[in-house]
C-alpha cells in the first residue's frame, strides 16, 4: 500500500526519541495515554488533555523504530498481516501498558495506555458500598459499561481483587490483552489472554465451563457467540462479569437483545431477565485540581427491573433506577450532581457528561450553581 509519505526524500538520521525516555515521561507525568503517529511529536494525554512532547514531528521510520522497541515478533507480524495488534507489557516495576498497534495512511501508529501497578479498592474508585453485596452473589451477570477510556477495566480489576481477597473459589479471567495481574489469594485465579492462551473469547468461555469456575470475567462481549456463552454461563450457576461499550442500563439491555436474530429476541429477554444481577455504567470526568474521577449509574436486577426486561419495556428502566435507591441503585445524573456539590468536578464538566442535559441544568440552577456559557 502506498503512503503519502513515500514521496518524501529519505531521511536516514536516527529517531530523535527513545522509547524508554517516553515511558519514563508517561510515568512521571502520570499520563493515561501516549500517542505515537507520523506527522506529530509523541503526544501524552494528561488529565484528559492532549500534551505534545517538545521535539520534532515523527517520521515513518521513527514510528517503526519505536514500535519495534516494545513489540514482540508475533505482534509485529499481526500488524503486518492484519493491520493491527493489541498486547500488554511491563516497564520494569514502574508500570504496565496496554498497546494498540495500527496502520494509518500506510504508516505505523500506536497508542499506549497506562495500567496502574496499584490495585485500587472499590472505595478508591468512588463505588458505593452497596456494590459489595452484588459481589457475594453465587451466580448471575454483572455488566460494567461505558465508552472507551472510561475506566471499565480498572473497575473490574477492583471487583475481582475484592472477590479474590474475600471469597474461596476459582476465578477465570479472559482478556485481550491481560491488563491487571492478580495473585492467588483466597481464590485460585486463572488469567487467559486471547490470541496467546486461547483463540477467542467464545472459545475461552466454553473452555472455562470445564475448569470448575465460580467466577468468570470476560474482558469484552464482542460478538453474538460470546454474548450467548456469557448468558448461558450466568444461568448455569456462575457469577459472570463482562463489559460493553454502551452508556446506561437501558441501552445496554437493548444492545444485547439487538445482537440476536428477530426470532430469538423474546427468549434472550427471558434469559437476560433471569440472569442479570446489575449493570454498572460509568463515565470519566476531569477532577477539580487535577486527576480523574468516575461518575456511575447503577441498575440492580430487582423483580421489577427483571419484569421490564422480560416485557421489552426498557424505556422504563431509567425511572426504576430513579426510585431504586433502597436497592442500591443510582442514576448517573444524580451521581454527577453529588460530585459537583462535593466540589470534585466542575458543573460544566458534569453537565457535558449528563444523560438529560436540560434537566441537569435545571437541577444546578435550583441548587444555585451556575454554568459557564457553553
Amino acid at each position: 500500500m502506498s503512503s503519502p509519505y513515500d514521496a518524501a526524500p529519505a531521511d536516514t538520521s536516527p529517531c530523535p526519541y527513545e522509547m524508554n525516555d517516553l515511558l519514563e515521561l508517561m510515568v512521571s507525568e502520570k499520563a493515561s495515554d501516549l500517542h505515537i503517529q507520523v506527522g506529530l511529536p509523541p503526544t501524552l494525554r494528561v488529565d484528559g488533555v492532549m500534551t505534545p512532547v517538545e521535539g520534532p514531528n515523527l517520521r515513518p521510520s521513527d514510528t517503526d523504530e519505536l514500535m519495534r522497541a516494545i513489540s514482540p515478533d508475533l505482534q509485529q507480524e499481526r500488524l503486518k498481516t492484519k493491520g493491527g495488534a493489541d498486547f500488554g507489557f511491563s516497564f520494569h516495576t514502574k508500570a504496565r501498558f496496554r498497546v494498540s498497534l495500527y496502520k494509518s495512511r500506510g504508516t505505523t501508529g500506536m497508542v499506549l495506555r497506562t495500567i496502574s501497578n496499584k490495585m485500587l479498592k472499590m472505595s478508591d474508585l468512588g463505588l458505593p458500598d452497596t456494590v459489595l453485596e452484588l459481589l457475594t452473589r453465587p451466580r448471575g451477570l454483572i455488566l460494567v459499561t461505558g465508552p472507551t477510556g472510561s475506566g471499565k477495566s480498572t473497575t473490574l480489576a477492583a471487583m475481582i481483587n475484592w472477590i479474590n481477597e474475600n471469597r474461596d473459589g476459582h476465578i477465570i479471567t479472559v482478556e485481550d490483552p491481560i491488563e491487571y495481574y492478580h495473585d492467588h489469594k483466597r481464590s485460585v485465579i486463572t488469567q487467559r489472554e486471547v490470541g496467546t492462551d486461547v483463540p477467542s473469547f467464545a472459545e475461552a468461555i466454553r473452555g472455562a465451563l470445564r475448569q470448575d469456575p465460580d467466577v468468570i470475567l470476560l474482558g469484552e462481549m464482542r460478538d453474538l457467540e460470546t454474548i450467548e456463552a456469557a448468558i448461558s454461563a450466568a444461568e448455569t450457576g456462575h457469577l459472570v462479569f463482562a463489559t460493553l461499550h454502551t452508556t446506561g442500563a437501558a441501552r445496554t439491555v437493548d444492545r444485547i437483545v439487538d445482537a440476536f436474530p428477530a426470532d430469538s429476541k423474546d427468549q434472550v429477554r427471558t434469559q437476560l431477565a433471569s440472569s442479570i444481577v446489575a449493570v454498572i455504567s460509568q463515565v470519566l470526568l476531569g477532577k477539580t485540581g487535577g486527576g480523574r474521577v468516575a461518575g456511575y449509574e447503577i441498575m440492580v436486577g430487582t423483580t421489577s427491573v427483571r419484569a421490564l426486561i422480560r416485557e421489552n419495556k426498557t424505556f422504563r428502566i431509567a425511572s426504576e433506577i430513579q426510585t431504586g435507591a433502597r436497592h442500591g441503585m443510582i442514576a448517573l445524573d444524580s451521581h454527577l450532581m453529588s460530585l459537583v456539590t462535593r466540589g470534585l468536578v466542575s458543573p460544566d464538566e458534569a453537565y457535558e457528561k449528563s444523560q438529560a442535559p436540560e434537566d441537569f441544568r435545571a437541577r444546578l440552577t435550583e441548587a444555585g450553581i451556575k454554568l459557564k456559557d457553553l
